[in-house]
C-alpha cells in the first residue's frame, strides 16, 4: 500500500458528530453507514465517541479503503469495510444481516486523496493520465470519454455537470485537438480549456480548467446518476430516529439532496382535508434550515471546506409525527381548504411562512439554527 498520499482534513467534523450523537447514543448497539468512506476521518470520530456503535465503511476506491483499514485497525471487531458503490448501501447492510440502521453520512465528492495523487488525473493543477475514476478496477476513463463523445454530447457534460458557460467552445477546441493525436494528459487538456476560454472570464472564478475537470469526474463515475437513486436508498434504510447527514460540495449534489429531503418532511395527504390522514404525514423532519455552512476559523484551516452545504435529517415515530406540528399543519389544511372551496379569499393569497415551496423546509425550528 505504501505511504498515504494526501492530508485528509474531515470537513464540518463536529458539527457532524454533533448531529449523529442522538441516533447514535440510543443505548445498545447501534449501526452506523459512512456512505463515503475515504480516509476514514470522520469514521475513526464516530468510533471513538461511541463505543457501542458498529461501523459499515463503503467505498469504490480501492485504495482509500486500504488505508482506512490501517486507520480502523483498532476497532476491527466493530467495522465492515466494503468494496462498493454507495447505492448499493441497501444490499450491504442486508448482506450483513442489518435490518436498519442508526445513522449513515455522505461526505460526497472527490476525496482528499483521490485530488492529492498526481498519478489518479483528478487534479488540473498536475500533469498525469487522464483517468478520474474513483474505482480503477472498472469503467471508463476520462481519456475515453475526451477521445470519443461527441461534439454535442462532450458540450452537454461539460455543460450540466460543470455548469461551464464556454462547454460548446471547449468541446470544439477538444474536437481539433483530437484530429492531431489522442489526448492523454491532464495537463494538455487543462491547457485546451484555457485558450478557449476568453481573457476576461479567466480572470474570475479560479483556475479556468476548474469545471472542465469538474464535468468529466462526475461523467466518468456518474456521481449524480448513483446519487439520485442512493439518498432515497438510505433514506428507507433508517430507522425510527436514525439520522441522515449529507456533506455536498457544488450545487447539483446539493440539489439532488433537497429534492430527496423535500419529498420526505412534506405531507402526502389531500390539501383540502383538516386532519392528516393515517400514512400520509411526513416521515423525516429536517434538522436545520436550508443548507448549513463552513464557518470562516475552519474555511482558513481546511480550504476544501469553503463549499461545502450540509444537509441533515432524522427519520420520524408513525405513530406521533414530529413534536409540535400536528396542530400547526391541521390549522393550514383548514386555511387550504376554506380557500379552495371559494369563501371571498382570492386562491395563492395566504402566506404559509411555515415553508417554501420546493425548499422542504417545514416550520419546525431546526437543530442549526
Amino acid at each position: 500500500m505504501g505511504e498515504l498520499r494526501g492530508t485528509h482534513v474531515p470537513v464540518l467534523l463536529e458539527r457532524c458528530l454533533e448531529l449523529l450523537a442522538p441516533a447514535l447514543d440510543r443505548g445498545g448497539r447501534t449501526v452506523h453507514v459512512d456512505a463515503t468512506l475515504g480516509l476514514a476521518g470522520h469514521a475513526e470520530a464516530v468510533l471513538e465517541r461511541h463505543p457501542h456503535t458498529v461501523l459499515i465503511g463503503l467505498d469504490r476506491d480501492t485504495e482509500a479503503l486500504a488505508h482506512a483499514r490501517v486507520r480502523l485497525a483498532r476497532f476491527t471487531d466493530r467495522i465492515h469495510l466494503e468494496h462498493a458503490v454507495y447505492d448499493e448501501l441497501p444490499e450491504v447492510v442486508a448482506r450483513l444481516g442489518y435490518p436498519v440502521i442508526d445513522g449513515v453520512l455522505f461526505d460526497l465528492g472527490v476525496s482528499s486523496l483521490q485530488l492529492d495523487a498526481p498519478d489518479r488525473g483528478f487534479a488540473y493543477a498536475q500533469d498525469a493520465p487522464l483517468d478520474m475514476r474513483m474505482d480503477q478496477t472498472r469503467g471508463v476513463t476520462a481519456e475515453e470519454v475526451v477521445n470519443t463523445y461527441s461534439h454535442p454530447d462532450l458540450a452537454r457534460v461539460l455543460r450540466v455537470y460543470g455548469e461551464e458557460k464556454f462547454a460548446g467552445r471547449i468541446a470544439s477546441a477538444i474536437l481539433r485537438e483530437r484530429e492531431q493525436g489522442r489526448i492523454t494528459s491532464s495537463a494538455r487538456l487543462a491547457e485546451l480549456v484555457r485558450e478557449s476560454i476568453p481573457a476576461p472570464a479567466r480572470r474570475t472564478g479560479g483556475h479556468p480548467a476548474k469545471r472542465t475537470f469538474q464535468a468529466l469526474r462526475i461523467e466518468v463515475n456518474r456521481e449524480l446518476a448513483v446519487l439520485e437513486k442512493a439518498l432515497p436508498a438510505a433514506l428507507d434504510t433508517l430507522g425510527v430516529g436514525g439520522r441522515m447527514v449529507v456533506l455536498s460540495y457544488h450545487s447539483l449534489e446539493d440539489r439532488l439532496t433537497k429534492q430527496a429531503l423535500a419529498d420526505r418532511v412534506r405531507s402526502k395527504g389531500p390539501v383540502d382535508l383538516p386532519v392528516e390522514l393515517p400514512g400520509s404525514g411526513p416521515t423525516f423532519r429536517l434538522l436545520s434550515r436550508g443548507a448549513e455552512l463552513a464557518g470562516e476559523e475552519e474555511v482558513t484551516a481546511n480550504p476544501r471546506a469553503a463549499s461545502v452545504r450540509l444537509r441533515a435529517a432524522e427519520r420520524l415515530d408513525p405513530t406521533t409525527g414530529p413534536s409540535g406540528r400536528t396542530d400547526r399543519e391541521r390549522s393550514r389544511r383548514r386555511v387550504r381548504a376554506m380557500h379552495q372551496a371559494g369563501t371571498g379569499s382570492t386562491a395563492g393569497s395566504t402566506v404559509d411562512h411555515g415553508t417554501t415551496p420546493g425548499d422542504g423546509r417545514t416550520d419546525e425550528q431546526g437543530e442549526g439554527t
